[in-house]
């Protein structure tokens, strides 16, 4: 039996009072008031409500090893990344991985693999696939479903997987960017509860009359936070808080914990943010993780104070898991698993012949996912159209990396790159090759270099190149925490050095593949307009 006195935060009696938690077989078997209690704050553990552990490209172990130092005890988890890739053996291999350590993650079976029939991906999951998956005592939720024309159409396969979640009385995550109205009454009437895709305070509102509980996002790509935080105070009771995607850098300052500090930066009252950060994920999706109740888990933080949330100390399941900033457990590194057969590329397969006066552009914003869609003039005396770097016109392509295949050649305006090519086997949700460059010399040769080596990241410039392997799907790598961080600052470094202004330039390239995403996208399958759901020409 176990003592831990302090100052107790309440989340659901929403109260602080000195007192002690009894611990035993790993759950609180009685809390006494101790007026004499001095020591730290004691808080409910903290809870990511989605997450894609892969986009921290490490393995669920090593992830664990870092987020409890930050006083997260559970993740609700979609591991949609790798099983685009692998299929049911790449969901398998993040639950085996997550098992190795005390972290409770919670793992949804993924709704769409691949996002769209528009892109190549390693795997399909059909309606009996995510039954049979969601029928698993280790799979809690049907993932976002980001098909919402198919929800919308009652596509029989999409509603097939909606039904079987209904049926096994499991949540469905949503994933509804810009939807309104009729399409998004019918997609919440289809089972849908909640969405992290918000961009305004309008649209949440407009979901939330509806039911819908909005996950504030607040990653390493896409930051909504400044713009939501609102409704934690004005509906903390249907608001939940997530990262979605959280490069290792970000992950080595913080985690839900750095979205409470800024919550109360922002004038947010520490029980509606709690409700937010931990008794709202409990309750949607039934997770068996503590409250700070009797007959609870005993998975909590100790705080020394309340403003600046150092987490000292966390407990999950009654055990110790970290302390001052270090975990207490180690994790075996992981054996690597992948799927990998893309053809070498030449830089003659880059060339794109002129046959119009304009071409559409996909523009990219900092610090968003959505994308905007432009136009640049073709010179009429032109036969090709190149990259402009001084008018920050870049060449995209996306290679698929499953099977030889030519590349998808598009442009893109917001990065910045004066020299050289950055390349990554990171591009959600398919994960093929996605590359952007200003010569076609430099894209080829970055492609080439993930070719060869299974995937990962680099940059090309010329005789200068860097590369960082991530062996576990071309998505994971086999480092800590740390170590993947400076590998891949160093990479970040690099394409600032030769002009980039984003933030996050490789994640946010990422997400230029994603077509569930507006306006303007990029498959390996060609260019696709998301308002319209096709694949669309290149020339106006």
């Amino acid at each position: 039996m176990k003592k831990i006195s302090g100052i107790i935060v309440d989340p659901i009696a929403r109260r602080q009072f000195p007192g002690t938690l009894i611990i035993d077989q790993g759950g609180i078997v009685d809390i006494q008031p101790d007026a004499g209690a001095r020591g730290p704050f004691i808080l409910p553990g903290l809870i990511d409500s989605h997450i894609h552990i892969e986009s921290s490209m490490l393995t669920p172990a090593a992830f664990a090893e870092k987020a409890v130092t930050h006083g997260t005890v559970a993740v609700v988890a979609d591991p949609h990344e790798i099983a685009n890739v692998l299929g049911i053996a790449g969901i398998d291999f993040m639950i085996e991985n997550a098992r190795q350590v005390p972290l409770k993650f919670y793992f949804g079976a993924p709704s769409c693999v691949p996002a769209t029939t528009f892109e190549s991906a390693g795997a399909r999951l059909t309606a009996h696939d995510v039954t049979k998956l969601l029928e698993r005592d280790d799979i809690f939720f049907l993932t976002e479903m980001m098909n919402f024309p198919g929800v919308i159409g009652q596509d029989p396969e999409v509603m097939a997987k909606l039904q079987a979640a209904a049926k096994m009385g499991k949540k469905v995550d949503g994933h509804a960017p810009g939807l309104h109205s009729l399409d998004l009454a019918a997609y919440i009437r289809a089972g849908i509860s909640t969405d992290h895709e918000s961009l305004s305070l309008t649209e949440c509102y407009e979901k939330l009359a509806l039911g819908m509980k909005i996950q504030l996002r607040q990653g390493s790509s896409a930051r909504n936070l400044d713009d939501l935080h609102p409704l934690i105070t004005s509906h903390s009771g249907q608001c939940m808080l997530c990262t979605d995607d959280l490069k290792p850098a970000d992950l080595t300052c913080g985690h839900i914990n750095l979205l409470i500090k800024k919550a109360l930066s922002l004038g947010h009252d520490l029980f509606d943010i709690l409700q937010c950060a931990c008794v709202n994920p409990v309750r949607h999706y039934q997770l068996g993780v503590g409250l700070l109740q009797k007959g609870d888990p005993a998975d909590f933080i100790l705080v020394n104070d309340l403003d600046r949330i150092e987490v000292s100390a966390t407990w999950i399941n009654g055990e110790m898991v970290s302390s001052k900033g270090q975990p207490l457990f180690q994790a075996a590194q992981a054996m690597p698993i992948n799927r990998f057969h893309a053809a070498p590329l030449k830089p003659e397969q880059l060339q794109v012949r002129a046959r119009g006066s304009q071409i559409k552009v996909i523009e990219v914003t900092d610090g968003q996912i959505v994308t905007g869609t432009g136009r640049h003039p073709v010179p009429a005396e032109s036969t090709v159209v190149e990259a402009d770097p001084q008018a920050d016109l870049l060449k995209i392509i996306v290679h698929n990396r499953y099977q030889p295949a030519p590349p998808a050649i598009g442009f893109v305006r917001g990065f910045g790159l004066k020299d050289g090519a950055m390349a990554s086997s990171i591009a959600h949700d398919s994960h093929n090759i996605i590359a952007v460059g200003v010569s076609d010399l430099d894209l080829a040769r970055a492609v080439n270099l993930l070719q060869k080596s299974g995937g990962g990241i680099c940059f090309v410039d010329g005789e200068e190149e860097k590369m960082m392997e991530l062996p576990i799907a071309g998505l994971m790598g086999l480092g800590s925490c740390e170590e993947m961080a400076a590998s891949y600052s160093i990479l970040e470094q690099m394409v600032r050095e030769k002009g980039c202004l984003l933030q996050t330039p490789f994640m946010t390239m990422s997400f230029l593949a994603l077509p569930v995403i507006p306006a303007l996208k990029i498959t390996d399958q060609g260019l696709f307009d998301v308002e319209r759901f096709e694949l669309t020409d290149l020339f106006v």
